[in-house]
């Protein structure tokens, strides 16, 4: 088995949009090098002022140099007979890998990286970077944050690495079913071990304890294990990957669950790399009034925390749907609904129907809505055998749920209310539930 212990300079720090400056490659076959690769590469866009003055690569030193694609075959022919090993190799492989296929090779090498194996084989120490784990290791590098000065110090930590027993770890590390050679750097693989393949929530988070991700899983091992499989190299992909320092969860009963507390929880939490479900909560409801005149008046006004509202939109447009929708089906006096903002003449007032006949109108309306926003509650398997899990929908708002005892008989709202946990209503939860429920009728109580 040999291993190719790579390391590369850059234009940047993600494969989509950066290009490679430097490379060395040292091909080891377990007890020394047996090949040596090396070159500066022209990376055919200008080398920012910061790389240059991290590397000492600037554009002068690269314009005579090769493009990618003249060494890409014999790169390819190195490294994909080998092991690529590189300190925190999923950087450098996905350079590598995505200036490969761009030249019409598809790179399939198994990936072993040197801060993982580092953790193995000497755990405890206080930084896994190249630079402090050397430092620790009395391992001398020269030419720092140069491609062959680090791809030499590499080959000394390895080295000394294998003398320190890291064959049984390396075994391990590239079996196909280990998770080592994909995970983030900074992510250990116990925690995945850890997950069960159960439905719940899990939360990534970063080097300060700060939850940057929240998602929702049928099965959580799996679910988790996946988004770090595609060696991505798009920019955001590869800041969220390096970000993830931690992952924790929260088990749940029944994947409806697990999408209702993703909700909550992301609209809670607002975390950096959740994109979708960041609109705006709850923000508008429909109110009745008795207006001087003793006209019953419908309106959609901005919610309020403690007046009483008859239904409740995520959007103002969604509001005024539906109460068009009932001054047509009801034939409703549209001024009377605030849809038409004319303000009436006296003669028009006159002409209006008198408020008893008119209210009943009003009243119809609103029981025939009543009957269309029903309250149920939807009872599926708790997470032991013996609780049940209870969400309760009133009035066509979601209202909240929680575990009960398998044994306890439903016969309210009122009563659940007391029992269950609240939470916030929004169009997307609704919306899961109402399918649920329609899709498994049979787990559906309606209440009065």
């Amino acid at each position: 088995m040999n291993y190719a212990i790579v390391d590369i300079e850059t234009t940047g720090g993600h494969a989509a949009a950066n290009g490679i400056t430097e490379i060395s490659v040292f091909v080891h076959d377990g007890k020394r090098v047996i090949k040596h690769f090396e070159t500066l590469i022209n990376p055919q866009q200008r080398i920012p002022a910061f790389i240059t003055s991290l590397t000492g690569i600037d554009n002068a030193m690269v314009a005579e140099a090769p493009v990618f694609d003249e060494i890409a075959d014999v790169l390819f022919e190195i490294l994909n007979s080998t092991i690529f090993v590189a300190h925190n190799v999923n950087f450098d492989y996905s350079f590598v890998k995505h200036q490969l296929k761009q030249a019409g090779y598809d790179l399939t090498a198994k990936k072993l990286c040197t801060v993982r194996l580092g953790r193995k084989v000497f755990p405890g120490l206080p930084s896994y970077s190249l630079g402090n784990l050397c430092r620790s290791l009395k391992i001398n590098i020269e030419n720092r944050h140069r491609a062959g000065g680090d791809a030499q110090a590499t080959v000394k930590l390895f080295e000394y690495m294998l003398a320190n027993g890291a064959m049984t770890h390396i075994d391990l590390m590239l079996k196909r079913s280990s998770a080592e050679h994909w995970l983030p750097m900074n992510l250990d693989k116990d925690v995945i071990d850890k997950l069960p393949s159960r439905p719940g929530v899990y939360y990534f988070h970063n080097s300060k304890d700060k939850i940057i991700y929240v998602g929702k899983a049928i099965n959580l091992k799996k679910r988790v294990s996946s988004h770090f499989t595609h060696n991505d190299p798009d920019l955001k992909r590869q800041n969220f990957i390096r970000n993830i320092y931690k992952v924790s969860f929260k088990q749940c009963a029944t994947e409806l669950e697990a999408i209702v507390l993703e909700s909550t929880e992301i609209k809670r939490l607002w975390p950096r790399y959740n994109k979708s479900q960041k609109q705006p909560l709850v923000k508008y409801a429909l109110y009745s009034f008795e207006d001087s005149r003793g006209y019953i008046r419908l309106a959609i006004d901005k919610k309020k925390k403690n007046l009483p509202h008859i239904y409740n939109f995520n959007l103002l447009n969604e509001g005024l749907v539906l109460i068009k929708k009932m001054v047509e089906e009801f034939n409703l006096d549209a001024r009377l609904c605030f849809i038409d903002k004319t303000p009436f003449t006296n003669s028009e007032v006159e002409t209006l129907e008198p408020p008893g006949m008119y209210n009943l109108k009003i009243k119809k309306a609103l029981a025939a809505l009543s009957e269309n926003l029903p309250t149920f509650v939807l009872v599926d398997e708790g997470i032991v055998e013996d609780e049940k899990l209870c969400l309760l929908v009133e009035r066509g708002s979601f209202w909240g749920m929680g575990y009960l005892p398998k044994s306890f008989t439903i016969t309210g709202s009122g009563e659940l209310k007391n029992l269950l946990n609240p939470y916030t209503d929004n169009d997307y939860i609704r919306n899961n539930i109402y399918s649920f429920a329609e899709a498994n009728p049979h787990k559906r109580i309606l209440l009065q």
